[in-house]
């Protein structure tokens, strides 16, 4: 099989595509490849990668046009077309490559974040989204002598956010983020959401205020190419939506 990757020297900033022919395995998945690549071929290729196991979210890429983890992602899935995933469209689905998603296997870097080097961007635009929610936790009262205990129930909700990994790939995939670089973006919202939610937390209300703007709640467009792309099954879009929905009841709707 054929590995067609983004290449970007940052010294010239020289844009262009490499293709490597690879022996694929039975199991391999796309971080494999990209080994192989750097081990046989040309050792000078970037990329990130941590834990291995889909658990760190520091290998998203674009992968056939879709935000995805390469360590997680299987080769020979990709080319039998049972990874196929239908998306709304944002710029970096748009542009014309020459290639064929039957043989070969494209991988680019993750859109909507400046470049570094090759598959490795910058994630400092992502995280600084994520530092303006204060993902910290805001107790209400004095701390307990063990621990703060929950219901089922709330545990339940709060599991839906909290398997977020911060990969950045719902970022990469959002159509909003693609046009509008003050957007929050759909993980540090839904993070938000998990920590209004949280019982432990001080009842005042003022979480949600954090992004109570234009470019927080109300900038999303609810494309829900976020859901589609997480790893981890976190619903951003249903976040957003139950805060708008509890600031419009309050009467604390902001202007758009």
């Amino acid at each position: 099989m054929r590995l067609k990757l983004f290449r970007y020297n940052p010294e010239d900033r020289e844009q262009r595509y490499d293709i490597f022919e690879i022996e694929s395995r039975p199991g391999m998945s796309v971080l494999a490849a990209l080994f192989d690549v750097q081990k046989k071929h040309d050792d000078s290729l970037a990329f990130r990668y941590s834990c291995r196991g889909a658990v760190c979210g520091t290998c998203a890429m674009l992968i056939n046009k879709v935000p995805r983890l390469a360590c997680r992602t299987q080769v020979a899935k990709l080319l039998d077309g049972s990874l196929e995933m239908d998306l709304a469209p944002y710029p970096a689905l748009e542009v014309d490559i020459d290639w064929n998603p039957e043989e070969e296997v494209l991988v680019e870097p993750l859109p909507h974040l400046p470049l570094i080097r090759d598959l490795v961007v910058d994630m400092e635009p992502f995280f600084a989204f994520y530092r303006a929610v204060r993902p910290v936790f805001k107790p209400e009262g004095e701390a307990p002598a063990r621990e703060r205990l929950m219901d089922r129930d709330a545990v339940s909700a709060l599991e839906a956010y909290t398997n977020c990994i911060l990969c950045g790939a719902c970022f990469g995939a959002c159509p909003v983020d693609a046009k509008n670089p003050d957007y929050y973006g759909p993980a540090a919202l839904a993070k938000l959401y998990r920590f209004h939610i949280d019982p432990r937390e001080a009842g005042d209300g003022s979480r949600l205020e954090l992004a109570n703007t234009p470019e927080g709640w109300w900038a999303c467009e609810f494309h829900t190419n976020c859901r589609r792309v997480c790893p981890k099954g976190v619903p951003p879009n249903i976040a957003i939506g139950k805060a708008r929905r509890e600031l419009s009841e309050q009467g604390r709707e902001t202007e758009r």
